[in-house]
Order: C-alpha cells, then structure tokens, then sequence
C-alpha cells in the first residue's frame, strides 16, 4: 500500500489534490481512499489530507502517520514539526518551492524534489491555485499516478467549472509533469 500525505493551508486545495489522486488512480484500476485532516482549521491555516493507494481493498481508516511520500503545498510548513512527523530515509518529499532541493534545510533525512508550483499556477490559471501542478509533479515524479489518469481526474472533479478553466488546470500538470 502506498501512503501519501498532502500539507498545505486551508484554501490552497490540499483535500482537492487527495481526492485527485485516489480518483486518477482508480482510473488505473487501483483501490484508492482519500480525506482530509481537520480540526479548528480555517483558510491559511496548516491542514493535511491523505491518500492512500494499492492493489487491494483498503480497510485501514486512520491517519498517515509514515508517509511514503508527501506533498508540500507551502514551504512556509517546512518550519512545522508535524509536516515531516513519522517519515523515513525512503520518503519522498515535492515541495512546492523556487528552490532547490539542496538549499532547502529540512529537519528530517528524507528525498526531495522542487517545483515551482506557484510560478507554473501562475502562468496558466492566473491566481496561485497550486494543487494540480503539484499533482502533475507527483505523477512525473513517481509514475504511481499516469498522466492520462490524472487528467481525466482533473476533467472529471471541475466538470461543473468552465472548460477553459479545466484545460488550464490540465497544462499546469502537464507543464509540472515535464518539469519534474
């Protein structure tokens, strides 16, 4: 099973980027949870959503407490204890950063791989909406997730939204796929 455990702030589409995920993968025939984290949460403030991926029914209901990967929608949460709680020497780590790897100072031994999700939101959507940017660096980062599959997760969870706004949405992931 693979676990993945996403951190951003409220509004920044961390619960949206889960179920992306779990829905792109059960188009690959994969079994697929996704849910997010709350508490006394409201926009701005560190969230956490999960997913979790395998070949199997999924029974285990529960918190990721060790991540295989995890997806940083902010590198302000890079400061946060909690954001790298219960990783190991494997876990990847896509951080949503101008940075690279290298300059990062991370409080935990762990592999990791920038994007400038921000700056490629940017530039196709036009706001600094970064979740399917980061998805679309996922994808191209651990191919746990094809590309085909994930747009046709993006397609399906905004149907209700302009096509336009859906194709944007679709070459942000694809411009972070190739970046990655």
């Amino acid at each position: 099973m693979i676990a993945i455990r996403i951190h951003g702030r409220g509004g920044q589409g961390a619960v949206t980027g889960a179920a992306l995920i779990a829905l792109a993968a059960f188009y690959q025939n994969k079994f697929a949870q996704a849910f997010p984290f709350f508490g006394v949460e409201r926009q701005g403030a560190p969230v956490e959503a999960y997913c979790r991926i395998a070949d199997q029914k999924i029974t285990l209901r529960s918190q990721i407490r060790q991540p295989d990967f995890l997806i940083i929608q902010d590198a302000s949460l890079l400061k946060n204890p909690q954001t790298f709680k219960g990783v190991k020497p494997s876990t990847l780590a896509i951080i949503n950063s101008t940075k690279p790897a290298t300059a990062l100072k991370l409080p935990a031994e762990i592999q990791v791989k920038t994007i400038p999700a921000t700056k490629i939101a940017l530039e196709y959507l036009g706001k600094p909406i970064i979740n399917t940017a980061l998805l679309g660096a996922f994808a191209g980062a651990t191919k746990i997730i094809e590309l085909p599959a994930l747009k046709k997760a993006i397609r399906e969870k905004f149907s209700e939204k302009s096509k336009e706004l859906v194709e944007k949405n679709i070459k942000a992931a694809e411009q972070a796929y190739r970046a990655i």
